[in-house]
């Protein structure tokens, strides 16, 4: 008899119908996309950078979260804390899906080039840490950091459903965690992100990518919810409180976004630094200055408006498009901060920065459906499982 925690076979047939699309839409765009590379290699890189980035962004902000919720408790974290797990998972795949940036090193990093180097002075004093081989035992020890810890999370909740409630020591790995994934993040964005540009470095830079990490798994959160609400047992978990309380907790982020954003920008301008604002130049002062009004209106005005609305918040169709919104600009906020080290003098798309990111996303969402129905849609172990049943009927 199948047990009533485990996932229906309905479900689990659905899930593995879209396992198999995204995986063959996800190889078909990467095999055309690497057609296209043998044409423009920089702008293959360049828009690699930019997917890779989004998906990355998304299972490590997924780990952040989980270690959140062990540290605060709340029901919003228990009903899902299995979607967010199996993201968690993808990332080993990730480290295998760096491989790319790292080839393409030449392509996007001027200071992969010894020659530059020599004749430029900023970096040849940055030579120490910029330089290849470094970055690439760099890279090597945040996926090594992410990836163990990851792997103590997803083994200890997995214990905690064997053997009963394991949220004391959850919350202890998670305390030293979150900080160790503020620093790793931090680093990790300086050398993938903010090295694309030479004389560029921003004191905010960490905190503004852990901020886009929160909206992007956030709005994750809301759309699995979404699709998961009308199979038990989710259907039983998921009232429409649960999605007031996501939709809560993704207002903050877009506020927390929004705040960095600006202090960034303020304390650059108002510093009036020859080194920090040449990388709001071309940003703001071309036409890609269009897509940073964008990212203003759409990616945090519309959000925040549409967010105090309570009934809005307990609609989960209205907040799923919400969410969709906010994903969709998130992409376009990551194409903002890539894309202009490659084209200063104006905004310039390709059809490879479609092609590359939805690659990489179908790989990565076979990946993740892979790994979700190994485990039960509840976390059956959790000591706040049962209050988050009871509210939910309420």
């Amino acid at each position: 008899m199948t047990p009533s925690w485990a996932i229906p076979r309905p479900l689990d047939r659905e899930i593995a119908r879209w396992r198999r699309r995204a995986q063959a839409v996800g190889a078909a765009l990467f095999i055309v996309s690497v057609l296209g590379a043998f044409f423009n290699p920089e702008q293959f890189f360049h828009s690699y950078l930019c997917g890779f980035l989004f998906w990355w962004g998304l299972a490590l902000g997924a780990m952040a979260l989980v270690m959140l919720q062990y540290l605060t408790g709340g029901a919003w974290g228990v009903v899902t804390r299995r979607p967010l797990e199996a993201a968690v998972r993808t990332l080993p795949w990730l480290a295998l899906l760096f491989a790319p940036v790292a080839a393409g090193m030449p392509y996007l990093y001027h200071w992969a080039h010894p020659e530059l180097v020599a004749r430029d002075p900023v970096l040849l004093h940055r030579s120490g840490y910029m330089n290849p081989p470094f970055f690439l035992i760099r890279a090597a020890i945040y996926f090594a950091v992410w990836i163990w810890w990851s792997h103590l999370l997803n083994k200890w909740s997995w214990e905690e459903d064997q053997r009963g409630d394991q949220s004391v020591r959850l919350a202890r790995l998670s305390a030293p965690g979150l900080v160790l994934y503020v620093f790793t993040v931090t680093f990790a964005a300086i050398d993938w992100a903010q090295s694309l540009e030479d004389r560029w470095f921003s004191t905010m830079w960490g905190f503004l990518f852990v901020a886009q990490q929160g909206i992007t798994v956030v709005c994750f959160a809301i759309l699995c919810s979404l699709a998961l609400a009308r199979w038990e047992p989710m259907a039983a978990a998921l009232p429409p409180r649960r999605f007031h309380d996501l939709g809560k907790l993704l207002l903050v982020f877009v506020m927390l976004w929004a705040y960095f954003a600006f202090s960034q920008l303020l304390i650059v301008w108002s510093g009036n630094l020859s080194g920090e604002i040449p990388w709001f130049l071309p940003r703001i002062g071309t036409t890609w200055g269009w897509l940073g009004g964008a990212l203003i209106v759409f990616q945090f005005i519309v959000p925040f408006l549409l967010l105090l609305s309570r009934p809005l918040k307990r609609n989960a169709v209205a907040l799923a498009s919400v969410a969709i919104l906010l994903l969709a600009m998130r992409w376009v906020d990551l194409f903002w901060i890539v894309m202009p080290s490659a084209h200063p003098t104006g905004f310039h798309f390709h059809w490879l920065n479609l092609t590359l990111p939805a690659a990489i996303g179908g790989f990565w969402l076979a990946i993740f459906l892979r790994t979700l129905p190994l485990r039960p849609l509840l976390p059956l172990g959790a000591p706040e499982l049962e209050e988050a049943l009871e509210h939910a009927h309420r």
